[in-house]
């Protein structure tokens, strides 16, 4: 079988970009899709300096349900005259079928905590901007299943909750390169933290990708950083792969231990903009902007917090 190329494609967004791959098959395939400008300003002349055309995508292969990677999703089935599957996880499809769904995932969890009367309307002003249209997935996955690009290109999709409950990892056969999205968070992105709704799922599955899948290339959704703050790329080799890995049991266990630590001793509402988790940020030596959007200290501690009530 001859070599599927994978090429990252960076769309701009921002400081930062967002990342998209494209999956040069005889049915091609798009993996997540940025926000509504990623398709025009980024897959688009990308895909024409490789000699394909956007309307050829064939495949929309969503890892999760966030805006910046499900963004794009409706722009780009468009493009495609409306011939691509889109593809995601039956746990996360309400993200694609509605803004909203985005508002209340924020109301519920992190927002709880940041203390910002207009979070709400804020986020519901980014779904609206970023977010290309709402729709239905023209097919809904659980892990398990099998792909087929055409000729003896296959992709295999594998369950990998945690970060949300509808991440996936898509394999390309034979060659073991794996999308992963945001699944394996290192020491998290721009934030400086792990970000995961969560945390019991997240450590199975980060285990399950380096014993049972042990990729052979892997690829992020976005640079994410080691403990000396330095960013991988978003392709990473099998050294490195593994080594992302194995570094983000270690900060998950450490993340938990704090968590716990934390929870036992009973939160304590104070001035700090960590409240009500200070002793976390405290122990971790933490001292990175919570409130910074997606606010990955409060969606992950509010996880550990919410396993430690269903344990007690």
């Amino acid at each position: 079988m001859a070599e599927v190329k994978i090429h990252p494609i960076v769309s701009p967004w921002g400081r930062f970009g967002l990342y998209t791959f494209f999956i040069d098959a005889e049915q091609p395939a798009i993996v997540d899709t940025g926000i509504t400008s990623s398709p025009a300003e980024g897959m688009a002349p990308a895909l024409a300096a490789l000699g394909r055309r956007i309307e050829d995508v064939r495949w929309i292969l969503l890892t999760h349900g966030h805006i910046d990677h499900i963004g794009g999703a409706h722009a780009l089935w468009e493009a495609t005259g409306r011939r691509a599957q889109v593809v995601i996880h039956e746990a996360d499809a309400h993200l694609l079928r509605s803004r909203q769904a985005h508002v209340d995932e924020y109301l519920g969890a992190r927002g709880r905590y940041l203390k910002d009367p207009d979070g709400g309307a804020k986020v519901t002003a980014a779904a609206q901007a970023v977010i290309s249209g709402e729709m239905e997935p023209t097919m809904l996955v659980r892990g398990g299943e099998t792909l087929s690009l055409g000729g003896d290109i296959t992709v295999s999709v594998h369950s990998i909750p945690g970060h949300t409950a509808g991440s996936v990892a898509y394999v390309v056969d034979g060659q073991n390169d794996v999308f992963v999205g945001d699944a394996v968070q290192v020491h998290g992105a721009a934030n400086g933290f792990p970000g995961y709704e969560d945390p019991e799922a997240y450590r199975v599955s980060l285990q399950y990708l380096r014993d049972e899948i042990d990729p052979q290339h892997l690829y992020l959704g976005h640079p994410y950083r080691r403990a000396d703050g330095v960013a991988y790329g978003v392709e990473l080799d099998r050294t490195q792969a593994a080594e992302a890995l194995r570094e983000s049991l270690e900060i998950e266990g450490g993340v938990r231990g704090a968590a716990y630590r934390c929870l036992c001793g009973g939160l304590l509402e104070t001035e700090s903009a960590y409240s009500p988790f200070a002793p976390v940020a405290d122990e971790l030596g933490y001292r990175g902007d919570p409130t910074l959007e997606p606010s990955p200290f409060f969606t992950t501690l509010h996880g550990y917090r919410t396993q430690y009530i269903q344990k007690s």
